[in-house]
């Protein structure tokens, strides 16, 4: 079926696009951000869904009430809410994020932008003020900084107990080959310090004839520890030590 449709005009569909009453309604209608104004003092004028659901206030709670009253104590005492609007005048807009307060005495973490709002004088006449709480994504943040933290501790703990063992060499092969850690025990049994064999190939522990017999080629791209090698050449023949020697 053949339709020929043609784009309608707000204009034509009665809309009145102009009007504030639209616009009212449009930031009414956003539940993510809270969106509303302050008066150049500081105090609410406006106060949008949005801002209800993440703050907890109705409007007749909250306009006319100073914006100070969503910063913690430390916040308001520092002076902090004047100095946001102050920059915003000063650099065009403010944006930062911190910890902010709900109605019931709860924080969450806010990502905040202060936009100051000149008339066509250049007079301020009111800033815009937009929120939006990131709470979620700052406890992802903080629980995957904080794994990260108990990651590094155990693997310091395991590091300080690997090089404490001095009756047996224990290191481990990056997967071509080379000497990637060094033990105290390595130290002792094969005479080379650590600074001298990191970053060497393995096979130097062992002799020309045990190379030619296919040794390394068995083992190339495996990370093993000293343990798993001497088991291994002690099939095969004796290592040789730094000292040119062989145990």
């Amino acid at each position: 079926m053949d339709m020929n449709l043609k784009p309608v005009t707000a204009s034509a569909a009665g809309i009145d696009t102009g009007g504030e009453e639209q616009y009212r309604i449009l930031i009414d209608s956003i539940t993510d951000y809270a969106i509303f104004l302050l008066n150049p003092e500081g105090y609410i004028s406006t106060w949008n869904t949005g801002a209800k659901q993440i703050k907890g206030y109705d409007a007749e709670e909250i306009i006319g009430k100073h914006f100070s009253i969503f910063y913690t104590k430390k916040d308001v005492a520092e002076n902090h809410p004047a100095a946001e609007l102050s920059k915003a005048i000063l650099e065009g807009k403010y944006t930062e994020e911190g910890w902010r307060v709900k109605k019931d005495g709860s924080v969450f973490w806010a990502n905040v932008v202060i936009t100051p709002v000149y008339n066509k004088d250049q007079q301020l006449i009111a800033f815009s003020k937009v929120t939006r709480d990131l709470s979620e994504r700052k406890k992802a943040e903080d629980d995957l900084y904080r794994a990260f933290e108990e990651l590094k501790e155990s693997e310091e703990r395991f590091r300080l107990l690997i090089e404490g063992v001095t009756d047996y060499a224990i290191f481990m092969l990056d997967p071509g080959g080379n000497v990637a850690t060094w033990n105290h025990g390595a130290r002792r049994m094969n005479g080379y310090e650590a600074h001298e064999i990191i970053g060497k190939y393995f096979s130097r522990f062992y002799s020309q004839e045990q190379v030619e017999e296919g040794f390394r080629i068995m083992n190339s791209g495996r990370q093993k520890s000293t343990a798993d090698l001497r088991t291994q050449a002690g099939a095969i023949g004796r290592t040789v030590l730094s000292s040119g020697q062989t145990r």
